[in-house]
């Protein structure tokens, strides 16, 4: 099934590789480009970006660009995505939502949308950082006691958020499999007399740094021993093929909240 798919904040790092990853896929049509009313590329064709014209130009208008979409994907900022949210449901248009940083009152809006139509909302598209998600549940059920959690990631300098959308779902994920809440034992960052680690905290750590795509660990530290579970990206098409994939996935879906666990079928 053919999947015609508007694409926001064309003109960034994420939206030209989404670009270009919906002009090699034979089941996608690359429907519409959206950018902010004030970006230098409105007017431009969108395939200009990659060295290829495609004959989409880059424009503003939400509703337009819907109106000859089956589906928004949009990785942009938490305010712009409700935004687009906003006019998806009201066309009732699916949205693939690949931004971070939502509040969790945000959050709330999102789902109240997703009862009137389809949003696949994931902080993480790529196959292999769900497949980590699978192997994170059991590696966490295994090392239940004795074990402490940390998460470090590293991202490019350019990155607006921390701890990562990714990061706080693998500590989500283990929470849940270790039957703890992430908001009572999580810890962000340590500074001068901490004390002795508490048992029961999860860990983050965040670096921010030139072009870092994403790396991401998890350790489980126990005595004597030490297992790490990591994924490191190279490049931000696992993410773009992995957000057309949902934006597939949701054709023919009424309404609902999705994330890629559905996509990939490992629920």
């Amino acid at each position: 099934m053919t999947v015609k798919v508007a694409i926001a904040g064309a003109s960034g790092r994420m939206g030209r590789m989404l670009i270009e990853a919906a002009l090699q896929m034979p089941d996608v049509v690359f429907s519409a480009a959206l950018d902010r009313a004030d970006s230098p590329f409105i007017g431009r064709d969108a395939g200009e970006l990659m060295g290829n014209a495609c004959g989409v130009m880059i424009g503003s208008d939400v509703e337009a660009a819907l109106v000859v979409s089956d589906c928004l994907i949009d990785f942009t900022r938490p305010e712009g995505t409700l935004e687009h949210l906003s006019v998806a449901r009201r066309l009732k248009r699916s949205l693939v939502i690949g931004t971070t940083g939502f509040t969790a009152e945000q959050k709330a809006l999102i789902g109240e949308a997703a009862r009137e139509i389809p949003v696949m909302f994931a902080s993480n598209m790529s196959v292999g950082v769900n497949a980590v998600f699978k192997v994170l549940d059991l590696a966490a059920k295994i090392l239940a006691s004795g074990y402490d959690v940390e998460i470090f990631e590293a991202h490019h300098r350019f990155k607006v958020d921390a701890p990562s959308g990714t990061a706080l779902s693998m500590g989500e994920v283990v929470a849940k499999a270790l039957d703890r809440d992430l908001r009572d034992c999580a810890v962000y960052g340590r500074e001068g007399v901490t004390g002795e680690r508490k048992p029961e905290t999860i860990g983050f750590a965040t670096v921010r740094g030139g072009d870092v795509i994403g790396d991401h660990t998890v350790m489980f530290c126990g005595l004597g021993e030490r297992v790490e579970i990591s994924h490191k990206a190279s490049s931000r098409m696992p993410y773009a093929t992995g957000a057309l994939r949902a934006a597939a996935f949701l054709q023919g879906k009424a309404s609902g909240l999705y994330d890629m666990q559905d996509v990939l079928g490992l629920r």
